[in-house]
């Protein structure tokens, strides 16, 4: 879901807006190009995103895998080995997710962890971004935390078929020198369980179910043309929110431009590419 956040590109930071973030999951728990990011691509290249430089995008994408909890000595040993699992909501650092969420929704610069997939580390280095109009924000997970679930204005799901989802680990990890039996040995262990009892579950949030990932173009057609009418102002701003308390959603605009207290500090912003899911 895109939060409609400011109009901020590079120094221009007078006209701050609301920033849309748009929650996007997929039935991939680890593929190097998961149908999630592949799809979120997808719509950065039909929105002609790719072409513009990264400091003047207006729609960028931000990957839960970003924020992977800082790795214990034992638990690093065992996720070398193939026996951490990567794929429980346990494995994520929630409090750093929703904190950088809500700063981009508050129009304010944000600092991203970056994650070594390869030595399964938090890198001292960070990435510095901006807020866009459009935040499009994957993982697998991203529906499970009410509370980072609730941010999003449009949550879409990414339904792919779990022989494609194999086929695509075992190819990537097998690049990466890893065992087959090992490879095949997390799946089972894992990462099927793991999306049977947490992943799958989510679904009913979503707003949009995308069949087929990044070959639906129809659908993604859809996405792209309601992030564009997005971008160009000719679409009602809703906002999600509990009525009595039972979770359903009421819809409301938000602020017009001039209403809005958010206000970027100049400086650089960075386009976060989607990850390939690691582990």
């Amino acid at each position: 879901h895109g939060t409609r956040v400011t109009e901020a590109r590079g120094t221009r930071v007078t006209e701050a807006r609301g920033t849309r973030v748009t929650g996007r999951w997929g039935r991939d728990s680890a593929a190097p190009l998961v149908p999630q990011s592949t799809v979120c691509e997808k719509i950065m290249e039909l929105l002609g995103q790719n072409e513009v430089d990264h400091r003047q995008r207006k729609v960028v994408i931000l990957s839960q895998d970003r924020f992977y909890k800082v790795l214990t000595a034992d638990q690093k040993a065992k996720a070398l080995k193939g026996q951490y699992n990567f794929d429980h909501p346990d494995a994520f650092d929630n409090d750093l997710m929703h904190m950088t969420l809500t700063h981009i929704v508050e129009g304010k610069t944000v600092e991203v962890p970056t994650y070594d997939f390869v030595t399964h580390s938090r890198l001292p280095e960070t990435t510095v971004v901006y807020p866009a109009d459009v935040v499009l924000f994957e993982g697998i997970l991203v529906f499970y935390n009410q509370d980072i679930r609730d941010m999003f204005h449009l949550r879409l799901f990414v339904d792919t078929d779990s022989d494609v989802r194999l086929s695509r680990r075992v190819l990537r990890d097998m690049k990466r020198g890893r065992d087959l039996e090992q490879i095949l040995t997390q799946y089972t262990t894992f990462v099927k369980p793991a999306f049977e009892e947490f992943c799958l579950p989510t679904k009913k949030y979503a707003d949009v179910i995308i069949p087929r990932g990044v070959d639906n173009m129809v659908a993604i057609n859809l996405i792209v043309q309601h992030i564009q009418d997005i971008l160009n102002g000719d679409i009602c701003k809703w906002q999600r929110g509990a009525v009595n308390g039972h979770g359903r959603t009421y819809k409301r605009p938000f602020p017009e431009q001039a209403e809005s207290s958010s206000v970027l500090a100049p400086g650089k912003r960075s386009h976060l590419e989607s990850s390939s899911r690691p582990h």
